[in-house]
């Protein structure tokens, strides 16, 4: 398969990088400038398990000039418009999209502007950052990228892209995607809200009086979300989402508070302000969520009175 990574940033540049060192036929959709720097420097990506430097393959939107098999998407929430419209020209008749975006309210997007039948689930798991001078840098081990198809109506080669991917990096294809993407959705949300909200590592709230009790509602808020939208977390995943957000030698914060922190743009709307709306659906109160999301919005806009002034 013939596959598009739009971008050669942290996430995608990794994941492609490694598809690309295993002789899978990967290109870069990505801006004149960078396009430049993959040329004359190859892409180069630095981790526990080594380094990589290698040439690839890279182009900008108006040279495109075939569809691709698989399109990946793993920009922002908040570009997700221009990275649509990127990827227009890449698109033919049975092209599928994988996105690998935090939350769900991109589905409905991707949905309108391709057709349902071809945007598959995905998501993945990694702490990874791009450096100034262009280097993709992991930190810690995890680094998997799942996806699957959304029902069982949606009649698309996601097995083929799968073994495609398969060929070069750590992916897995669930039984169920959508409870997969819930399962990481419903804890990003705790893990952003508790930590956005209160400007403080894990361990520094859960430290504080009735900070373990407030990591723990906050947590529960989002169980009842995901529950009441059919997906219920699986016990292996609460134990988790549980310990990890009481742990009192955490030193761990969401990377929406380092975006914070160094004054970026964040994804408030998509990864708390969607959880309580489908919250409000059924009927479930969430009050710190409300708060956490007030507090975002708050921060961003002053950011945006800040950037006008």
């Amino acid at each position: 398969m013939k596959l598009l990574f739009l971008g050669a940033g942290a996430t995608g540049g990794y994941f492609g990088g490694h598809l690309a060192k295993a002789g899978v036929d990967v290109t870069f959709l990505v801006r004149p400038k960078r396009r430049e720097q993959l040329q004359r420097d190859g892409l180069k990506i630095e981790s526990a398990d080594g380094h990589l430097d290698i040439p690839v393959k890279a182009t900008t939107r108006d040279e495109i000039a075939a569809p691709y098999d698989a399109i990946i998407l793993s920009a922002k929430a908040y570009d997700l418009d221009s990275a649509i419209d990127a990827i227009r020209p890449a698109v033919g008749d049975r092209t599928l999209i994988l996105p690998v975006l935090n939350g769900l309210k991109h589905l409905d997007t991707l949905d309108a502007a391709f057709g349902a039948e071809r945007v598959l689930g995905g998501l993945c798991h990694i702490s990874v950052t791009l450096t100034e001078d262009g280097t993709i840098r992991r930190f810690g081990e995890l680094a998997s990228l799942t996806l699957g198809p959304r029902s069982a109506e949606q009649k698309v080669p996601s097995k083929s892209l799968y073994e495609t991917l398969a060929r070069g990096i750590d992916v897995r294809y669930p039984d169920d995607i959508m409870l997969a993407m819930w399962e990481k959705w419903f804890f990003l949300a705790a893990f952003a809200a508790s930590t956005c909200l209160m400007r403080a590592s894990v361990g520094s709230i859960v430290s504080a009086n009735h900070g373990a009790g407030f990591t723990r509602a906050l947590l529960n808020e989002c169980i009842a979300v995901a529950s009441a939208n059919g997906y219920p977390p699986q016990p292996e995943t609460l134990n988790f989402a549980r310990a990890f957000l009481t742990d009192p030698a955490s030193t761990l914060s969401a990377s929406m508070l380092r975006d914070i922190q160094r004054g970026g743009q964040i994804e408030a709307d998509q990864i708390v302000g969607d959880m309580i709306r489908r919250g409000r659906e059924h009927g479930i109160a969430t009050p710190l969520l409300d708060l956490a999301f007030l507090h975002l919005q708050a921060y961003e806009n002053q950011r945006s009175a800040a950037n006008a002034g």
